[in-house]
C-alpha cells in the first residue's frame, strides 16, 4: 500500500503539478492551467498557504492559496479573475480569508483521502494564522446530469439537503464547507453547466477578532 504525505510545496515539485493540470481538469479552458511559471510565483508570495501531495515520492497532487478580504455582498467573481491568470497577484499578506484557487489530485488517486488531507492542511494553516476561513469556488460537475430538469441553484440546493450527489459540492460539503451562492460565470469553459461554480465557506471555528 502507497504512503500518501502532504507537505509544503517546493519549486522542485511544480514541474510535475504543471503536467498534471489538464489530466486533472479536462473540462477546463487551457487559461486555466496553472503553469510552471504560476507556481513559481505562488510559492515567491506566499510559501506556507501552498501544498503538495505525494505518493511513494510521486507527485500526486496539491492545492494553491492565498490570503485575501472578501465582500460577500458582492460575491460575484470569475476565476480567472480573482487568481489574476493564475499568479496569485491579489495576495494580501494581511487578508482575513484564505482562498483555495487550486485543489486537484490525479484520477488514479481519488477516493483515497488525498483532497481531505490537502484540506485538513489547509485547515491547520487557517488556525495557524487566525484567519476566519476559507473560500473557494468549487465546480459543479453532477449538474450535466440534472440540467434539463432545474436551475443550477435549486441543483446546489438539492446537494446541500443531501436529495442529490454531487462528485465535488458533496465532498466539499463533507470536509466542513458551507454553500454560500451560486457563481455564475466562475469557468471560461463553453460547456454550459461547468461556467458556474458554487462558493463555499469553511469557517475557523477556532478564530481570535483581533483587538481594535
Amino acid at each position: 500500500m502507497e504512503t500518501i504525505t502532504v507537505a509544503n510545496m517546493t519549486p522542485a515539485h511544480v514541474a510535475a503539478l504543471a503536467a498534471l493540470q489538464p489530466l486533472v481538469f479536462p473540462t477546463l479552458h487551457a487559461d486555466e492551467h496553472l503553469k510552471v511559471a504560476h507556481f513559481m510565483n505562488h510559492l515567491r508570495l506566499f510559501p506556507e498557504g501552498q501544498f503538495v501531495a505525494q505518493a511513494n515520492g510521486k507527485t500526486i497532487g496539491s492545492t494553491s492559496t492565498m490570503r485575501m478580504n472578501f465582500d460577500f455582498d458582492h460575491p460575484q467573481h470569475s476565476f480567472l479573475d480573482i487568481i489574476d491568470h493564475g499568479w496569485l497577484s491579489g495576495h494580501n499578506p494581511r487578508g482575513e480569508w484564505l482562498y483555495g484557487a487550486d485543489m486537484n489530485v490525479h484520477p488514479d488517486y481519488r477516493r483515497l483521502g488525498v483532497g481531505k488531507t490537502l484540506y485538513a492542511a489547509r485547515t491547520r494553516l487557517v488556525e495557524r494564522l487566525n484567519l476566519r476561513g476559507q473560500i473557494a469556488g468549487g465546480m459543479l460537475p453532477g449538474y450535466v446530469n440534472h440540467a434539463d430538469k432545474m436551475n443550477i441553484h435549486e441543483y446546489c440546493q438539492r446537494v446541500v439537503a443531501g436529495d442529490l450527489i454531487d462528485p465535488t459540492l458533496t465532498a466539499q460539503l463533507k470536509n466542513g464547507f458551507r454553500f454560500v451562492a451560486v457563481l455564475y460565470d466562475y469557468f471560461i469553459n463553453a460547456n454550459g453547466v461547468y461556467k458556474a461554480a458554487a462558493l463555499i465557506v469553511k469557517d475557523n471555528l477556532n478564530h481570535m477578532p483581533l483587538a481594535a
